[in-house]
């Protein structure tokens, strides 16, 4: 792991108001990103422009999160119940209870790296093994990521350390390195931190020499030149998979950075860029929408983001981003100073309060929860 010392310092988070509107705007902003990059999904920019022109806005008929959306909406559901005291035990028993245990949506649990991972809890297999399979590399971790960043908000080391606790039952290696790279990016913007500081921030959490950082340096340095740039610097030429982590995020922070931080021209970058569409959105989104806040969002985009369908995940239907967002943001200010010391967390789930006290956001986030 790269050290944490090299990590710039962000301002230090703002008043509860200020926090919340970021909260908000990451997390509809992921929401908004899927479904704006949903049905680009696999494509390449030359057929996304013989399909539609440039892609501006919406163009599903009726436009929605998919899986990204969903797995963010369960990470954000365990996070707020369990804050800094979230262990792999937590995170084992959840994908059981919320996901593997139950009758499957038409998505059937999602992409190769969920699939795998469903496959071996359903066998009996326990976490870290239950993310031994092909897939421990793709980008289903980097989609539900950011809701550590904005739990965790101006700490990139502590987004990053909750974020590898989340991904140990679905992803090794790269998969987790990208959901690190992903939720110490969001944590950074939540603090108000620059363009540069933000893919500062997560390079600074994944190793120097790993694949992930190899592409986030590539990506940041094509920025400046533009999408077309990004795209040429960053994908895998001719390998038939999308969902690689190091790639996807990478475009994301990319398209984040080719756009100074713009919500609108992040995400569409990110879309028309094609590969893992709705995913690149959806990071971009989270990072645009943490740095520039809710109100950046365009009103239309955010209006037609509902609660969750549980097209992918039944558990989640009717939770919405913004419910999320709002648990987060309590949980964060509720938290004891030192709930980020892993050393004084452990993991045994201190928050603080005595065993078989939760805290207030906890008790909200078990009654809402599946």
């Amino acid at each position: 792991m790269a050290s944490t010392a090299c990590i710039p310092p962000a301002p230090a988070p703002g008043d509860a108001v200020g926090l919340r509107d970021r909260a908000r705007g990451a997390l509809l902003g992921l929401a908004v990103g899927d479904a704006l990059g949903a049905p680009a999904e696999n494509m390449k920019p030359s057929e996304i422009r013989a399909r539609w022109g440039r892609i501006t806005g919406y163009v599903a008929d009726r436009p929605a999160g998919t899986d990204d959306t969903e797995y963010a909406i369960f990470s954000g559901l365990l996070l707020a119940r369990h804050g800094a005291g979230l262990t792999q035990a937590h995170v084992e028993t959840a994908w059981h209870e919320w996901i593997a245990d139950r009758e499957e949506g038409p998505f059937r649990g999602a992409g190769f790296s969920e699939r795998g991972t469903l496959e071996n809890l359903r066998r009996g297999l326990a976490a870290p093994i239950s993310a031994q399979h092909r897939h421990a590399w793709s980008d289903g971790l980097a989609m539900r990521a950011a809701p550590h960043g904005v739990f965790a908000a101006g700490r990139p080391a502590e987004a990053a350390r909750l974020a590898a606790i989340d991904g140990s039952v679905s992803h090794e290696g790269e998969g987790i390195y990208g959901g690190q790279a992903v939720a110490a990016g969001v944590a950074a913007a939540m603090a108000g931190a620059s363009t540069v500081a933000v893919v500062a921030s997560a390079l600074a959490v994944v190793p120097d020499d790993s694949w992930t950082a190899r592409c986030l340096r590539r990506a940041l340095t094509a920025a400046h030149r533009g999408e077309r740039a990004v795209r040429s610097a960053v994908v895998i030429g001719g390998y038939p998979w999308t969902d690689l982590a190091p790639e996807a995020v990478a475009l994301a922070f990319g398209a984040y950075a080719a756009a100074d931080g713009d919500f609108t021209d992040s995400v569409l970058t990110a879309v028309n860029m094609g590969r893992d569409a709705d995913t690149t959105a959806a990071v971009a989104g989270a990072l645009a929408g943490a740095t520039r806040g809710v109100d950046a969002i365009p009103a239309d985009w955010a209006r037609a983001i509902g609660p969750a369908r549980g097209t992918c995940l039944p558990s989640m239907a009717g939770h919405h981003v913004l419910q999320v967002a709002d648990l987060l943001t309590r949980a964060a200010r509720e938290a004891p100073p030192d709930a980020g010391n892993a050393e004084t967390a452990g993991s045994t789930g201190n928050t603080g309060k005595p065993p078989g006290e939760p805290s207030a956001t906890a008790r909200a986030a078990a009654r809402v929860g599946p």
